[in-house]
């Protein structure tokens, strides 16, 4: 097997639209929602939201080229240029029929979708756009990104609805390590602020309705009502390592794992005992060649909902015990969840984590669920210099995505 590394990041969050902004206000425990802006005829009781501000489609992306693009598309081809400027590579430097694009995303074009139908209702069938099914189409993520970059292997996208973006990370990981592309952008992307991703997952009882900011997002408290709604795209560029070593490439940090489960149980429930999670991490561990007492760090799914915190609590407890000293933090407690988004800009923030030698805080967290024994990471114990983390990701439909990763060291 090929080893594969990182050599690229991107990203578009709540909390800024580059990494250096985004993971400034990550480990400066900064919240990144606040009250919704992008429509104003709300008429449920959720107030708070993840929003990516200042988002210049057209210096971003191109006047163009945004007019034919969906809103996550745009996330994902601006997250996508970031990471692959990082990573230097080029048509000079790879063979664009071994670059690939392996991208995730729960809902795809949900703006377009709710544009396009109250425009058949109020207007008539005619009047739809000729670029509907383009611009909505869950694949045209990929489909973009592989165009702006000329990537002529496999482009493709991942749904298995919060689990996406990990499940295409994983994906790209193992194609690169059977040999079948020297690199690949890989990561994931949503834009499911809008009237009816708000209503629709408001309507399941999943959503937080709290009236204070600082009370929105808070996995793992006894007091966690539900998430907050975020949107954006977090996007890795995963290389072959004499790849990126034969061109002088900066290596960021090592995929080294990844697990994959279903629980089989519920269309939205996790398993209770946390069964399938407790499989997906013992898969990464085995296919990293790495014990449980290896890891330093868990990057949760910890969606700030009663059923998820528990189960994903008793399966890291399954897996690593109470005195193996892993820490775990959510960080859906700053960016809200991006749902097929969410593992790619968590990835960025394991990656980073593992570079700057600090962890992310669990903040918001004030009364600590006693059903939750795992230790978290607070104030006092961020500054752990963490070596190898795993990242977790769950998503309705049972499904369940673990990577785990390594900081690099030459």
């Amino acid at each position: 097997m090929k080893r594969v590394v990182i050599t690229g990041l991107g990203a578009v969050t709540p909390l800024g639209n580059s990494v250096e902004e985004f993971t400034d206000g990550i480990f400066s425990s900064k919240l990144g929602f606040g009250e919704i802006t992008k429509f104003a005829d709300n008429e449920t009781e959720v107030k708070f939201v993840g929003e990516v501000k200042d988002f210049d489609a057209n210096q971003y992306v191109g006047k163009k080229e945004a007019k034919r693009m969906d809103l996550f598309s745009q996330y994902a081809v601006h997250a996508a240029t970031e990471a692959m400027n990082q990573s230097g590579l080029s048509d000079a430097n790879i063979d664009s029929t071994r670059l690939g694009v392996i991208l995730g995303s729960g809902i795809g074009g949900l703006t377009t979708i709710q544009e396009q139908v109250i425009k058949m209702h109020d207007k008539g069938m005619p009047r739809v756009s000729p670029m509907f099914v383009p611009q909505s189409i869950v694949n045209m993520a990929a489909g973009n990104v592989a165009l702006r970059f000329h990537a002529q292997n496999i482009s493709t996208v991942v749904v298995t609805a919060c689990a996406s973006a990990t499940n295409a990370i994983g994906d790209a990981y193992n194609r690169i390590r059977l040999g079948y592309a020297d690199a690949m952008i890989t990561g994931g992307s949503e834009a499911s602020v809008n009237r009816i991703g708000i209503s629709g997952f408001d309507a399941l009882s999943t959503l937080s309705r709290a009236t204070e900011i600082e009370d929105a997002s808070i996995p793992f408290d006894a007091n966690r009502h539900g998430f907050v709604m975020g949107e954006g795209a977090g996007v890795l560029v995963l290389e072959e390592l004499e790849h990126a070593q034969a061109r002088g490439a900066q290596i960021l940090g090592e995929i080294i794992g990844f697990g994959a489960t279903t629980d089989a149980f519920h269309m939205t429930s996790p398993e209770p005992h946390g069964e399938g999670a407790t499989r997906a991490m013992q898969e990464a561990l085995r296919d990293a060649n790495i014990q449980p007492s290896d890891v330093d760090y868990i990057n949760a799914h910890g969606t700030a909902t009663g059923a998820n915190d528990s189960a994903e609590a008793q399966a890291i407890e399954n897996v690593f015990g109470l005195e193996s000293g892993v820490l775990t933090s959510s960080t859906k407690s700053m960016t809200g969840h991006l749902l097929g988004a969410a593992g790619g800009i968590e990835a960025v923030i394991t990656a980073m984590s593992l570079i700057k030698g600090q962890l992310p805080v669990n903040v918001g967290l004030k009364e600590k669920d006693p059903a939750v024994k795992i230790p978290l990471v607070d104030d006092s114990n961020k500054h752990t210099a963490a070596k190898i983390a795993i990242s977790n990701s769950f998503g309705f439909g049972g499904h369940n995505a673990v990577i785990a990763m390594k900081r690099w060291e030459a």
